[in-house]
């Protein structure tokens, strides 16, 4: 992600950050202009602290301090970009869900910032009814016995049990499922990879290409996460897949190696925003200046490239501080090969599937 700045006081500011702590400047985001923005207040509505003819209004779920967008003035929706698409939130008056709400929708407004830049299709259940993006908040239903709620996606429609932001049970969950890496954005990254399957392969004319390097996913469904679950990925599965459970079904290949490409843009963001070098002691093939726009067009190389002494720095230091790897996971040339074919499809320079002879 980019760095934000206060436009009043040149305070460094986090994404979520609602207040500048050094002026106390009111803060909004500003989508169309990627922009955090100081703001103050006018009337019933809001202008550019540091001056400009700008208006705006907060989004309505900025009562709750569930979001920190800004609307233009003139704009006939209540809601942002990131939050008109919540079908579902949960019971706010209950014990823990409006901080727990709060957390889901941190990590999904960072998924809105990746999915704006990279220009990707966001269409409502307003625009299409049928296949609009929406998302389910839910709770588990109380009593013993009672069915859990399963995150998910089903054309469309993204669920999310809210126990994944507690973190004691999200952790829990994890270590259960021999995960090394289960997070709340690491969740709406991959469930949204499933939507964009849908609009990206399935009615983008790319399917045939897409199974010509995820495998035929026409395969039942159901059976293949239930021999997955009983039997475990198939032996040496590292070498062609991202995850265990990326070789459950084809589907699932796609949605994490969709996930864990947009996990390396986001980085390689920050990285460069910071001025991020590696150039270990003796290691001349770990070096690297990160100096590229992970967003901007170009072979997929480059982003792999940056990545790698990155990652290997950065899991070095956790190591040294005791904590376990930030990135554990192994990126092989066929893992590489897919992770190109997510990246040509966001770049939109892959062609249309051949019609059949």
């Amino acid at each position: 992600m980019q760095l934000f700045q206060c436009q009043v006081c040149s305070q460094l500011l986090f994404f979520e950050n609602t207040l500048c702590e050094s002026c106390g400047s009111r803060l909004g985001y500003d989508a169309l202009a990627s922009q955090l923005e100081a703001v103050s207040q006018d009337g019933d509505l809001w202008r550019p602290a540091a001056g400009g003819e700008a208006q705006y209004r907060f989004c309505d779920n900025a009562q709750h301090n569930a979001c920190n967008w800004l609307l233009p003035a003139e704009s006939e929706d209540i809601f942002c970009i990131a939050c008109r698409h919540n079908r579902t939130i949960p019971a706010l008056g209950e014990a823990d869900h409006l901080g727990q709400w709060q957390r889901l929708e941190m990590a999904k407004h960072r998924l809105f910032y990746q999915l704006i830049k990279l220009n990707l299709p966001l269409p409502t259940l307003a625009d299409d009814p049928d296949h609009g993006l929406a998302f389910d908040f839910l709770a588990d239903p109380p009593g013993v016995g009672a069915p859990r709620v399963l995150t998910g996606h089903d054309d469309g429609l993204i669920t999310l049990n809210l126990a994944e932001a507690d973190d004691a049970a999200r952790e829990k969950l994890r270590t259960e499922m021999g995960e090394p890496y289960r997070t709340l954005l690491g969740h709406f990254r991959h469930e949204i990879g499933h939507f964009y399957w849908d609009v990206l392969v399935r009615d983008g004319h790319k399917l045939e290409q897409c199974r010509a390097v995820f495998g035929d996913d026409s395969q039942d469904y159901g059976q293949a996460l239930q021999r997955h679950y009983q039997d475990g990925p198939p032996p040496g599965w590292q070498n062609d897949f991202i995850s265990h459970y990326a070789t459950s079904h084809p589907w699932e290949d796609f949605a994490e190696t969709w996930a864990h490409y947009l996990h390396i843009v986001d980085t390689l963001e920050t990285a460069k925003a910071f001025g991020v070098r590696i150039h270990p002691m003796n290691a001349v093939d770990l070096q690297a200046d990160i100096t590229l726009n992970p967003y901007g067009a170009g072979a997929v190389e480059g982003l792999i490239e940056a990545w790698l002494p990155l990652t290997f720095a950065v899991n070095s230091l956790n190591r040294s501080m005791g904590v376990g790897d930030l990135y554990p996971f192994i990126l092989t040339p066929a893992v590489i090969h897919k992770m190109d074919f997510i990246h040509q499809l966001v770049q939109r320079t892959l062609p249309d599937d051949q019609p059949a002879a």
